[in-house]
C-alpha cells in the first residue's frame, strides 16, 4: 500500500474509513479528540446533562471526521487487495 506522505491517516485495509495516523499531526488530532472527550465526560456528566453531553460528543466526532476527510486518504470501500 503506497500512501502520499501528506496524508495524516491511512485508509483502512478492509471496509470504509481511516485507520491509525501516519504522522505526528494525526496523533495530535486523535489526542485532542480524546482529551476533549475526557473533558466533556468530566464537566458535562451524562447523568446530569445528557443532551449537552450527546451534543458535544456528536460535534467532536464530526470535527474528527472532517479532519480525517481533509487530511486522510480518499475514502472508499476496500476489500484488502488494494
Amino acid at each position: 500500500m503506497q500512501t502520499d506522505p501528506e496524508y495524516w491517516f491511512h485508509a483502512k485495509r478492509y471496509g470504509w474509513g481511516w485507520g491509525l495516523p501516519t504522522c505526528w499531526q494525526g496523533w495530535v488530532a486523535y489526542g485532542a479528540y480524546f482529551a476533549m472527550l475526557a473533558l466533556a465526560v468530566f464537566f458535562f456528566r451524562v447523568d446530569h446533562r445528557p443532551v449537552v453531553f450527546v451534543f458535544l460528543v456528536v460535534i467532536l466526532s464530526l470535527a474528527l471526521f472532517v479532519v480525517c476527510w481533509i487530511k486522510g486518504e480518499p475514502p472508499r470501500w476496500r476489500w484488502g487487495d488494494d
